[in-house]
């Protein structure tokens, strides 16, 4: 996101965008076993249906990983203190489990901004060498993105300590080794996570019996709007606005995500051609 000063367009941000990172783990690199053989001594375990198969990070990039299903159950129990659940993707078309409620927030962000084809959850389980000792780590989600894996470990950074960066650190040798992108995500951008969580509302089906979406293409395409500009120029402003979030939040329509969400936010087409019957 820009401190410029500069519009945030959400129909152009990606989750690496929208997301604070973590990068300190890079200091930690220096305490892996990184010899010449490292590939094939570190190894992943992935699950299909209940049998666990283990693979050396070398052959990591054979693994069938479409057909896997979480290499750690989720439990609900009395007293545990993190927060699991369910959250249902529109791109799957699926819920995908979650251990807090950072994660559930890192799942809603993915939906919206990770150019998403499937999201893996507890996708394996790394078993890694440092300092002599053997270690292991579950990242937590695998987003198969229009851009290749996206291997993503979730952290508040006041949580981060240094065990936790050095299993980070690991993390990211093998999803260089792989050809993945790595990121941890330690929270959002000002007002993203707000603006995401508002669109989500209309993130399903929506029928268009009134036409609406053509009075929006035509009332914003000699320009950006302010949102309650944009439906007041509408037959029905009410109905114009879940109308809009739903465009918003499927990429027709762009919103700068750097202000909060409000009648005051401009509202601009996607500049990628579309036309209203397309939408």
């Amino acid at each position: 996101m820009s401190e410029s000063g500069a519009a945030a367009w959400s129909d152009a941000c990606r989750l690496q965008d929208l997301a604070c990172l973590y990068t300190g783990y890079a200091d930690y690199a220096q305490h892996l076993d990184l010899g010449e053989k490292w590939p094939v001594r570190w190894s992943t375990t992935w699950k299909f249906g209940r049998t666990p198969t283990s693979n050396p990070v070398r052959d990591l990039a054979d693994v069938d990983i479409l057909r896997s299903v979480p290499v750690r159950r989720f439990t609900w129990r009395t007293g545990q203190h993190h927060r699991p659940g369910l959250e249902y993707l529109v791109t799957t078309d699926r819920h995908h489990g979650f251990e807090s409620y950072e994660e559930e927030c890192l799942l809603l962000v993915s939906d919206f901004a990770a150019g998403l084809a499937e999201a893996l959850s507890q996708p394996f389980r790394l078993r890694f060498y440092a300092g002599g000792r053997e270690v292991n780590h579950t990242p937590d989600f695998l987003l198969m993105t229009e851009s290749g894996p996206f291997l993503v470990d979730v952290r508040p950074a006041d949580r981060i300590r240094s065990e936790d960066a050095l299993k980070f650190a690991a993390t990211s040798e093998i999803a260089l080794a792989t050809g993945w992108r790595y990121g941890v995500v330690t929270g959002w951008h000002r007002h993203v996570l707000e603006t995401v969580d508002a669109l989500s509302a209309e993130r399903r089906s929506l029928t268009d019996p009134l036409g609406i979406h053509r009075q929006l293409h035509a009332a914003l395409e000699y320009g950006p709007l302010p949102y309650g500009d944009l439906v007041d120029r509408c037959v029905l402003p009410a109905v114009a606005r879940a109308h809009v979030l739903h465009l918003l939040w499927h990429r027709h329509l762009g919103v700068d995500l750097s202000v909060p969400f409000g009648d005051e936010c401009l509202i601009r087409l996607a500049p990628s051609g579309h036309s209203s019957e397309e939408w």
